[in-house]
């Protein structure tokens, strides 16, 4: 079983279109999808997962449509906390949590206090959140603390990103049939393997992700080894 599933959300505002429904309903949708998966992945064990929510090219959207998936966020997040501690599952945000309007920001800052003892599942939201930006900061806060070049190693650097303490993302699944990582932890999944379902994340069910899962169970993660390296360990 992968320890971290990664998935990128892709699809709300092209099932609506297809549905001639507004883009709201397709995010409105989209949460329904979001809880069923959060759901699959505690019943099977899976203890990280991450959701891409919002990225930082995401605030070139319509200004209603910001507003309407903010809001639909504070309500999905205040509802939610009751089952999040019943199961178990801490939130995370990955992300730059002070740059979100009051609102949701105070809404997330309750919830991750709320499930902070919470030890069977990690749920990060990737919000306001960027890959290169992320990278960027860690930077900077290796040269803040002045560690010479040599120092500075890949555990090192790995302790400032947002992940630091969990692993890397074993899978990472994009919704909806498109095919690129758009700037979605760049550094952790160096050696994820992927899964490109062509479904839109509203109709990705429970269902979809045990196929997802199930497929990558069948493959032979190398690591940049040869088969006969593999087989000797």
């Amino acid at each position: 079983m992968p320890r971290h599933v990664a998935i990128i959300m892709d699809g709300n505002g092209r099932w609506a279109q297809k549905r001639g429904l507004p883009r709201s309903e397709g995010h409105k949708a989209g949460t329904d999808a979001a809880k069923a998966v959060v759901t699959r992945c505690r019943e099977r064990g899976i203890g990280h997962l991450t959701l891409y929510t919002f990225s930082k090219e995401n605030w070139g959207r319509p200004k209603e449509e910001i507003s309407f998936l903010f809001d639909l966020l504070t309500r999905f997040v205040t509802r939610e906390v009751g089952t999040l501690l019943e199961r178990d599952i801490r939130l995370s945000v990955f992300g730059e949590l002070s740059g979100l309007p009051l609102a949701p920001r105070q809404a997330l800052s309750h919830v991750i206090k709320k499930t902070a003892a919470c030890r069977s599942m990690r749920l990060n939201l990737a919000l306001n959140y960027s890959g290169r930006e992320e990278i960027l900061r860690a930077c900077r806060a290796l040269a803040a603390k002045g560690l010479p070049p040599e120092e500075i190693t890949a555990e090192r650097f790995a302790a400032e990103l947002y992940t630091a303490g969990q692993p890397d993302p074993d899978l990472v699944v994009r919704t909806s049939g498109e095919l690129r990582l758009s700037n979605y932890l760049l550094w952790q999944s160096a050696y994820s393997e992927f899964s490109f379902p062509d479904v839109l994340w509203p109709d990705f069910t429970a269902l979809e992700l045990d196929k997802a899962i199930e497929d990558y169970r069948s493959r032979r993660r190398r690591f940049g080894l040869t088969d006969d390296q593999l087989t000797d360990e």
